[in-house]
């Protein structure tokens, strides 16, 4: 008799996904930290510190605090991170002129040419884990994870 795995049981009528479906995910997030560590090794960053630089590329002058929240890491994590990142030249900081107390991180133009330098082959990354996927099925994908990610963040009125 063959061992089924949890991500291979249930009906097939989506009725027994609960934690087989956190668990492909939680598969899926660790492969893709792998692959983009093993980019990303040369030029001395994790995929973590590639993403945080990707979030200020797209959203510049964010708090440590933002940053966090949109490269999914603690407040902590985050600020030993921008003291990493700050210290190769990849991003700087200034006082945020509406609140003295906070400040504002942003990529550098050193950070902005690796992010170009390894955008390729982040890229194929990507297309290749979504190879096997239709345009229309590789649309619907982001809008489920988009739809997720939402019902996580979400904060409910009490």
């Amino acid at each position: 008799m063959k061992h089924q795995s949890n991500s291979e049981r249930g009906s097939g009528d989506g009725q027994d996904l609960g934690p087989s479906l956190l668990y492909a995910i939680k598969q899926l997030e660790l492969a893709i930290r792998s692959r983009m560590d093993t980019i990303l090794r040369p030029a001395g960053i994790t995929a973590l510190q590639y993403t945080a630089l990707t979030v200020l590329r797209r959203c510049d002058g964010l708090s440590s605090a933002e940053l966090a929240r949109n490269s999914f890491v603690t407040a902590q994590t985050m600020g030993e991170m921008i003291i990493a990142l700050e210290s190769r030249g990849l991003v700087s900081r200034r006082v945020d002129p509406s609140n003295r107390r906070q400040m504002l991180t942003s990529v550098t133009a050193t950070g902005v040419g690796l992010l170009d330098c390894y955008h390729g082959e982040v890229s194929a990354l990507e297309e290749q884990m979504v190879s096997q996927l239709t345009p229309r099925q590789r649309g619907t994908l982001r809008e489920y994870l988009i739809s997720c990610r939402a019902g996580l963040t979400r904060t409910e009125a009490h």
